[in-house]
């Protein structure tokens, strides 16, 4: 009994080490993620190269979840939405986005097509969290009246 327990305690410690994440939150740099970067770190810059980072990498989130939910983190769907709404955006990505960055949207017309997948995303937020119902059917329905 005295060596078992030893065993039990080292298996239970080591089965804890490799820690996975729940969501993909866009890749890590220097422990970083890419979200925290583009999204809070750098987001009082908001130039138009910052946008245009930001939408490919809210694409990348959305077009390809990760971690062991295989589904985006909480929100990310409706501060996508959103951005895409915000008639800037388009235009910032009309005019600086690099070719790779363009190769992320089978578009040319990024107001048309922003303005159709950000009412989806807000549309998928609900579908994926029910509980930001309260929250972004109200903005979904503001938009409509527009």
């Amino acid at each position: 009994m005295k060596r078992l327990l030893p065993v039990a305690l080292a298996v239970c410690i080591l089965s804890s080490c490799g820690v996975q994440s729940l969501y993909y939150w866009g890749g890590t740099s220097g422990g970083v993620t890419g979200y925290e970067n583009l999204a809070y770190k750098d987001y009082k810059l908001q130039t138009p190269e910052m946008i245009c980072k930001l939408v490919c990498m809210y694409e990348d989130m959305v077009g390809n979840p990760g971690g062991t939910r295989h589904m985006p983190p909480p929100g990310i769907c409706a501060e996508y939405g959103y951005l895409l709404l915000m008639p800037a955006t388009a235009a910032a990505f009309t005019e600086n986005a690099t070719p790779a960055q363009r190769r992320f949207f089978a578009a040319t017309d990024y107001y048309v097509f922003f303005s159709e997948r950000g009412r989806e995303m807000l549309k998928k937020e609900v579908e994926y969290y029910p509980e930001s119902r309260q929250f972004v059917e109200p903005l979904i329905k503001r938009l409509a009246d527009r």
